[in-house]
């Protein structure tokens, strides 16, 4: 899920192949910069993004997607008219990389 210079938060769990990595990456880009809306850390291990409803068909395959090689992840959607809420948790070993990936969406959300 990371670039060659991004590796360090990348755990041997993840089973993408690095080629793909990414490719991954940039899917996770896209869906920030488009539909993110806003985003809370509520707790160590679970991060919340508000994603624009009209993504949800995007955002159910690429999470499945990472769920298939960091199977770390969890991922929660409870879907609604105004918001599409998207829950990721990962267990108290896997904290950096939740990290990482909230800093990545708050670099690339629209303002």
């Amino acid at each position: 899920m990371t670039t060659t210079g991004e590796q360090a938060w990348v755990p041997a769990a993840c089973t993408l192949p690095t080629v793909e990595r990414p490719l991954r990456l940039a899917e996770f880009d896209d869906l920030f910069a488009t539909t993110l809306r806003s985003q809370h850390r509520l707790s160590a291990t679970t991060l919340r993004w508000d994603l624009d409803p009209v993504c949800e068909a995007t955002a159910r395959d690429l999470t499945a997607q990472e769920s298939s090689c960091c199977s770390f992840f969890t991922f929660v959607f409870e879907p609604s008219d105004a918001v599409l809420r998207l829950d990721a948790e990962v267990p108290d070993a896997y904290v950096e990389v939740l990290d990482a990936l909230q800093q990545r969406a708050a670099d690339r959300m629209r303002p």
